[in-house]
């Protein structure tokens, strides 16, 4: 269609769907809806970040004759720790072979091993199964599916455009409120899919790029829709740790290849997992951590010296170079490594055809909760959920038609943070500085462990937060604006704007996660409480929570 030029306001619509997100979840849903729709993507960045684009290892499929549906299902399964939905994981290791196949024919050019597909061994896979371009197979498949969705007709992909609200009408998801550039404004749709990723962010360590702080589960629980398993947060056993550098994650594909863990005094901190370096992440992650503890330190060190230098070279390219930029050559000496928040097994409660309990919202990828992952993601297989369950939207359920509302002309707006109330005094500043304080209370709380005291002390603070902020008359502005109304903010509006939404929504998230941390009386894959140490038959259960009736539990679909 023709493209509005960036400035213009969206156009109204109605349209027929807004996709949330440009990651592989949000890129594949637009390839995989109907032909003839109008389709609005959204993608919150002007750049090309997403955790999709960050994804190392690969893509799991069967696809060597030695390995079968019924073994992927039965490793992903193990890994669950008894929570995954057999509905679900069926529908994943039957489909992924042809997700396989068809993104070759869009051009995704997997890495070879002579005439086949390459593969590699991940953890807790008793089959050589994980496909891969070198370290970079997100960013390759990001690649492919971006091309192939700006070719389709009918799709408007607008950058730089923030989703502030769901709107909802008579019990029905509506259409969106927006934050584009100084505007704020309604767009109306027969549906919304939301695919903006997961919460990583949500922690002071973490493999995960900002946008990655659970936005799209605060969107859909304001407008009614059900939660699911938040409590489960997979820690990745192998960020590169140092003082004055970012967490980069360290592929599990290094160990797949031969890469070993190794403590200060030279030992092995897996050697009592039955899987060793291959174990399930969160027994490692948690292995790790207790060895730290016991020594005293802030880091295990990851060996490669068990890799042919050629074969390194040729598979990890992107993590050889980044750790070059630190000084760090794995060829040749083991590099500092430590657990760091790396997927959400939790997320918005969606069926098979990836449709949430709101009629006319559906959520696909990390922001999701599918019931595939159980307790714990097995490697690799979340780049495929993606694909498998944006292609369930082939025959997505549309709205009534909507009758289109006539915006208003902008009107002013110039509010600021000292505007009313006890609010009186913030800025901007302490806004980002409030922020930080919560990742680190995240991290420190609900981390790799967990205690009751902790988790509970840290709700109360959050609570507290969350009142203090809804007295923002910016926030208030937002959830009072008519659907046909639109607001021009002044420069120090829309940027205050932007930090309250960012609290607000990573404050009700963790506030989510605390609560389903604290109903969770048990330990069991990414979800380990101290003082409930052991995993329990009762809880063998999904956790459910939703506005209108509070948390509770859902049986596992066998």
């Amino acid at each position: 269609m023709a493209q509005p030029r960036p400035l213009d306001p969206i156009p109204p619509g109605p349209w027929d769907v807004v996709v949330i997100g440009a990651g592989a979840a949000g890129l594949m849903t637009c390839l995989d809806l109907p032909a003839g729709l109008r389709v609005l993507l959204l993608n919150r960045n002007t750049g090309r970040r997403s955790s999709s684009r960050w994804a190392q290892g690969g893509i799991a499929a069967v696809t060597r004759p030695e390995d079968n549906a019924s073994s992927h299902a039965e490793d992903t399964i193990h890994a669950g720790a008894g929570l995954c939905d057999g509905d679900a994981v069926r529908l994943l290791v039957d489909e992924a072979p042809h997700c396989v196949e068809r993104l070759q024919r869009l051009g995704m050019a997997f890495d070879r091993d002579g005439p086949n597909l390459a593969t590699t061994l991940e953890a807790a896979h008793s089959h050589k199964r994980v496909l891969h371009v070198q370290d970079q197979t997100g960013r390759a498949l990001v690649d492919v599916l971006r091309e192939r969705v700006e070719e389709r007709d009918g799709l408007l992909h607008r950058r730089g455009v923030r989703v502030t609200k769901l709107t909802v009408e008579n019990g029905c998801c509506s259409g969106v409120q927006v934050l584009d550039g100084r505007l704020l404004y309604t767009v109306q749709a027969r549906a919304v899919v939301l695919a903006s990723g997961g919460g990583g962010h949500l922690f002071a360590n973490t493999t995960n790029p900002a946008q990655a702080c659970g936005e799209g589960i605060a969107l859909a629980w304001q407008a009614g829709a059900a939660v699911e398993d938040l409590e489960f947060v997979q820690f990745h056993p192998t960020a590169l740790r140092l003082d004055d550098a970012p967490c980069f994650l360290i592929s599990e594909a290094v160990r797949g290849e031969g890469g070993v863990l190794v403590d200060d005094l030279g030992c092995s901190p897996v050697a009592h997992l039955a899987q060793g370096d291959l174990a399930p992440r969160d027994q490692v992650s948690r292995a790790l951590v207790q060895s730290m503890q016991r020594q005293g330190v802030g880091q295990i060190w990851l060996d490669f010296s068990a890799i042919p230098r050629e074969q390194a070279e040729a598979r990890f390219p992107t993590i050889l170079d980044r750790c070059s930029e630190f000084g760090l050559n794995p060829l040749e000496h083991p590099i500092p490594v430590a657990p760091a928040a790396h997927y959400w097994m939790g997320g918005i409660a969606t069926n098979l055809q990836a449709a949430t309990n709101l009629p006319g919202l559906f959520a696909v990828g990390e922001v999701a909760c599918t019931g595939l992952h159980g307790a714990n993601r097995l490697a690799s297989n979340s780049l495929m959920e993606c694909l498998v369950f944006a292609h369930q939207l082939k025959s997505i359920e549309l709205g009534p038609q909507q009758t289109q509302v006539k915006r208003s002309e902008p009107s002013r707006c110039d509010l600021d943070l000292s505007s009313g109330g006890s609010s009186s005094g913030e800025s901007s500043t302490g806004l980002m500085t409030r922020i930080e304080q919560l990742r680190q209370l995240c991290w420190q709380t609900a981390g790799v462990d967990r205690v009751v005291q902790g988790l509970r002390q840290a709700l109360q603070q959050v609570q507290a937060e969350e009142s203090w902020l809804e007295q923002q008359p910016l926030l208030q502005l937002v959830k009072d604006l008519d659907h046909a109304e639109t607001l021009e903010l002044g420069d120090s509006s829309r940027r205050n704007l932007n930090l309250l939404l960012d609290l607000h929504h990573r404050l009700l998230t963790s506030r989510l996660m605390l609560e389903a941390g604290l109903f969770r009386r048990e330990s069991r894959g990414g979800h380990f409480r101290i003082d409930a140490p052991v995993a329990l038959p009762q809880w063998q259960c999904h956790s459910r929570q939703c506005l209108q009736h509070g948390i509770r539990t859902r049986a596992v679909r066998r």
